[in-house]
């Protein structure tokens, strides 16, 4: 891989990380269309730590804010990330048929139908954190599967259960920042039971970089988009390329 190529697959993932558009689809489509098969996995978790710290960077008053006052919301964070404990285990047999190139177009394309259910669907009874605590982290589960939008998913649902949109967002953004963290560890373990190499090298740096800056960039414009509520256009967007990418990885 070229450093050139690690720049600009840092800056997909830092640009797309922050819109409910999966940056894990992206970050496979565009290597696909360089026709890079393999990359070391350690390269994907450079670049997600890099967007990582910026949205470290870009919360970090709410984060502080998080652990020294609000126990209450620190708690409902705490709820949302316990359905994906089971959930990784549960759907680690659909994850990895899901992991095939030829299903991440039809992926995109669920995440374009959850943002147009989000925007549909109300529930009758809003107000209850604790169960939408749940519900929330238990959508996010979904976003184990490559190319099912993690943002997407909880933005909507928490939507769907008549929260407010910027709460919605901010809500699913500082539950990324320890999903993201959890994984990537989960992820480390596994290359090192596996006994694979892990090795930073120059392009994992050039990733991570790219990845921060980029995500630094866009983050502020992508969540005031994403506060006023309306996520049709990512919707559509994902069905759109969802399609384009199932005809060409079919043909």
């Amino acid at each position: 891989m070229s450093h050139l190529l690690a720049l600009l697959l840092g800056v997909v993932q830092g640009m797309t990380e922050f819109f409910p558009i999966s940056s894990s689809a992206h970050l496979k489509l565009t290597k696909m269309l360089f026709g890079v098969e393999e990359m070391p996995v350690i390269f994907d978790l450079a670049c997600h730590l890099g967007s990582l710290l910026a949205l470290v960077w870009f919360f970090k008053r709410e984060i502080v804010k998080l652990i020294v006052e609000d126990r209450k919301g620190m708690l409902y964070l705490f709820l949302a990330l316990i359905p994906l404990v089971p959930s990784y285990f549960l759907l680690g047999s659909l994850r990895k048929i899901a992991s095939e190139p030829q299903f991440l177009g039809f992926c995109l394309m669920i995440t374009g139908a959850i943002l147009l259910l989000g925007q549909k669907i109300r529930v009758k009874s809003p107000g209850r954190p604790v169960r939408d605590a749940l519900l929330i982290g238990t959508m996010q589960s979904a976003a184990l599967i490559p190319g099912i939008s993690r943002s997407a998913s909880t933005i909507s649902c928490a939507s769907a259960l008549g929260w407010a949109p910027k709460d919605a967002v901010r809500f699913s953004f500082l539950l990324a920042i320890p999903t993201i963290v959890g994984g990537n560890l989960v992820e480390t373990l596994r290359l090192w039971k596996d006994q694979e190499t892990i090795q930073l090298n120059l392009d994992c740096l050039i990733g991570f970089g790219a990845a921060f800056i980029a995500g630094i960039i866009v983050i502020r414009f992508a969540i005031a988009w994403l506060e006023k509520g309306n996520l049709k256009h990512f919707a559509w967007y994902c069905i759109l390329l969802g399609m384009i990418a199932s005809f060409f990885l079919w043909s």
